[in-house]
């Protein structure tokens, strides 16, 4: 698989009988640019290109993530905030998997080519092509078991390593108003 750029994407889209809208195009690019290590939830993508002055509807963002996650462009990932989130899918040996705290949300990526080289290799044992590999680790972090989960921590608790991290993009869109902060 190879990264996608507008001529590819709108070549395999009029393969299979469809179009490449403005607003596919304009889904892709923000993938392309979106930071390594960054993911956007489709009211994030939504909410994004609205505030840059694009009327893309949130039915038509579902479906063009839909058709781009099946079409092996995007990563269509399940974290642990109950909504789908997605990043631009890289090639092999690019891929990298996710530990997840279910308590806080605080996401890790991590690289392991043990688990992609044997995804590999059982994909073409079975006659596959292999469009994606991720692995996600559900784990408590240690600052919520040093403050008593399951039992003694209210459902909205954020450790402080998650709150540091979300603080300083908090800040910046502030100062870069209309602008995800993912994308600065």
């Amino acid at each position: 698989m190879t990264l996608y750029t507008t001529i590819s994407f709108k070549s395999e889209l009029n393969d299979k009988g469809w179009r490449l809208t403005p607003q596919r195009e304009t889904i892709l690019q923000v993938f392309q640019n979106l930071p390594r290590g960054n993911h956007l939830s489709a009211e994030d993508l939504y909410n994004l290109l609205k505030s840059r002055g694009e009327a893309i509807s949130l039915s038509t963002i579902y479906r063009t993530l839909k058709l781009m996650a099946r079409m092996g462009i995007l990563r269509e990932l399940e974290l642990a905030e109950g909504h789908k989130h997605y990043e631009i899918n890289q090639p092999y040996p690019h891929h990298h998997h996710h530990l997840v705290c279910v308590q806080c949300n605080k996401t890790i990526e991590f690289k392991n080519d043990s688990i992609s080289k044997t995804s590999m290799k059982q994909a073409e044992k079975s006659g596959f092509h292999l469009l994606d590999c991720q692995l996600t680790i559900h784990t408590i972090c240690h600052e919520a078991l040093r403050m008593g989960w399951p039992s003694l921590i209210s459902s909205n608790w954020t450790c402080s390593k998650a709150i540091a991290e979300i603080m300083p993009k908090a800040i910046g869109s502030c100062e870069m108003e209309g602008q995800h902060p993912a994308l600065k």
